[in-house]
């Protein structure tokens, strides 16, 4: 048994002590072959939130008075292609491109019936400051297709500009369709670039696997490479050689492709299904409580979110990702009915919809079934079954004004040594949903690994002894909170990150920092914060939590990629003229962009 060091008002209260047997059963069934990955929406899903639930019942603990044991709320799990048709002009000649064929949408273009318009081609698509690049210098392409090539320049020179073989976020399918959208073109006609990657078919991405926002605003598909060169060489022009002279010298030979129009319908159908979060409740002496939460869903067969493209279609298991925080959640709500009632409660909670955006957190957020300001703290577990030297970042303890004491407090497991450097509260997972709800929290993280998001995360790789351990620490956490004679009181810290702590990060990628949370159950236009970090650039210049953003520097923003690449095209010093929406007002305030650490 481990000594621990709790803050008690009266009594004794023992370490919590985790079964490291049953806590790998818990994963084995999880992340088994019969649950197939897990993914939001999914039978198997649901499957696992009845074993969650049947858990909670054979320990004795209840739901919320009042409520049952499953908050439901709606879930956009993904979109259906109805129909798609491409059909082309040149010259007076008319002919259509096969959809499945020579042509696909991708899954986040814009649904309707684009007007026959002009071609322009745009090279790569690409606008690059820092490169001194840029495909649309000069161009007119407002209202029209612009036809590019996939990937970027010089992929073949470690001395580019573009990084050469390591591609830069100018690559992204999602950043050609906003880098299209804020120079006003109608849609983008995307072409694989075989002749740079001699070994790839000229395979067109299958609908549904690339990442991006749930509409970007213009449409945006994909034609065979066989297709673009018949359309450039009836205009006498030769697509190899196109890219050979950009890649020569980093010159765009963009143009417009005279005599050519397309005429563009495509119908996508987003998907919503019903899911569930899983929650059971031991009541204390009082109204106030903890919650202990990790999310149970994972990527199911695999999605634009797999690091493992070639094998989507095989069951993502997540036994790590986050079968190993679900099997905490239920071994501690085993261990804690056993024990005495103390002063606060504690509420357990297996969220779903993590995967696709918090979404589960969010909901319970907005829609909780005890009172927020009851909660004293909110405790999460996301990846703890892959510890390595004992490693564990712990995340948050600058969110409570207590939170630093208590954990130097408590005796530290022997296997396991705390990373506590970034204490901010924020991080992707769900205990951000709290931090932006003023609600205290600590996150336990064991950092990513190679079968991150992978079909190969599977149970046989969990160490379960470690991770019981590390559960274990987390519910004497939970037990010291109950207990504690004080609350701890929420602050917000200002942002102070180690750049080499392994913590995850908010945002990633290069570029100034802002200082927004955002809310990941965004509204129709625009980006929600859900939170503002105190000391950065939003919060001097006054933006609250609430507020949507609708304008960055005279760019409409209508979704978090719009938003993300009109802040990457800027440099720290910059001071840009945003606009949102508060409530009934649209307020505007300068910004002072700063370096993202």
């Amino acid at each position: 048994m481990r000594g621990a060091g709790l803050f008690l008002l009266a009594g004794i209260a023992l370490p919590a002590d985790i079964d490291p047997v049953a806590y790998q059963a818990h994963v084995r069934y999880l992340a088994s072959d019969g649950l197939k990955g897990r993914a939001t929406g999914s039978p198997e899903l649901e499957k696992a939130a009845r074993y969650v639930q049947q858990q909670f019942a054979s320990f004795g603990v209840k739901p919320i008075p009042g409520q049952g044991y499953q908050q439901a709320f709606p879930a956009n799990i993904g979109v259906r292609l109805r129909s798609s048709a491409l059909r082309t002009t040149f010259r007076g000649r008319t002919s259509t491109v096969a959809s499945g064929k020579g042509f696909t949408p991708l899954a986040f273009s814009t649904s309707g019936t684009g007007a026959a318009s002009p071609v322009v081609f745009a090279g790569y698509g690409i606008t690059a400051a820092d490169q001194h690049y840029d495909d649309y210098a000069g161009l007119d392409v407002k209202d029209k297709y612009v036809l590019i090539l996939r990937h970027e320049p010089q992929e073949n020179d470690a001395a580019s500009a573009f990084s050469g073989r390591e591609a830069t976020q100018h690559a992204s399918f999602a950043n050609k369709a906003v880098n299209a959208k804020m120079h006003g073109a109608r849609g983008v006609i995307l072409i694989n670039d075989t002749f740079n990657h001699a070994g790839d078919r000229d395979a067109l991405v299958p609908f549904g696997q690339s990442s991006g926002p749930a509409d970007a605003g213009v449409f945006f598909v994909q034609v065979s490479t066989g297709t673009a060169e018949q359309w450039l060489k009836a205009a006498g022009k030769d697509l190899r050689s196109l890219a050979d002279a950009i890649d020569k010298d980093l010159k765009p030979q963009s143009f417009a492709i005279e005599g050519l129009t397309a005429n563009l319908n495509v119908d996508i159908t987003r998907e919503s299904k019903t899911v569930h979060n899983v929650l059971g409740y031991l009541p204390g002496l009082t109204d106030e409580y903890v919650i202990v939460g990790a999310h149970y869903d994972h990527l199911g067969l695999g999605d634009e979110h797999s690091l493992a493209p070639s094998q989507i279609g095989q069951i993502h298991h997540g036994a790590d990702d986050n079968a190993s925080g679900t099997a905490g959640v239920i071994e501690l709500a085993r261990w804690f009915s056993k024990q005495p009632k103390p002063q606060r409660g504690v509420l357990f909670m297996a969220f779903a919809g993590e995967e696709l955006g918090l979404l589960g957190s969010a909901y319970y957020t907005s829609h909780p079934l005890l009172p927020l300001d009851k909660a004293v703290a909110m405790l999460n577990m996301d990846m703890i079954g892959r510890i390595r030297e004992g490693k564990i970042y712990v995340n948050g303890t600058g969110t409570g004004s207590t939170l630093d004491a208590l954990v130097g407090g408590v005796k530290v497991p022997a296997a396991l040594k705390l990373d506590l450097s970034e204490s901010t509260g924020y991080g992707g997972s769900d205990h951000i949903s709290f931090t932006a709800k003023q609600v205290p929290v600590i996150f336990f993280f064991s950092g990513l690994h190679g079968d991150y998001h992978k079909p190969s995360d599977t149970a046989d790789k969990i160490d379960s002894r470690t991770a019981a351990a590390l559960a274990g620490y987390v519910g004497d956490i939970a037990q010291a909170l109950q207990n504690a004679a004080a609350r701890p009181v929420f602050q917000r810290p200002v942002e102070k990150v180690d750049p080499h702590s392994g913590a995850v990060p908010v945002t990633s990628g290069y570029g100034p920092a802002f200082g927004s949370v955002p809310d990941f159950d965004e509204p129709p236009k625009g980006v929600r914060f859900a939170d503002v970090r105190q000391g950065t650039p939003a919060d001097k210049a006054g933006l609250r939590p609430g507020d949507i953003l609708i304008g960055f520097d005279g760019k409409e923003i209508s979704n978090l990629y719009d938003f993300t690449y009109a802040l990457q095209a800027h440099k720290p010093g910059d001071e840009v003229l945003v606009r949102v929406l508060r409530g009934s007002q649209t307020i505007e305030a300068k910004v002072l962009l700063t370096e993202r650490r």
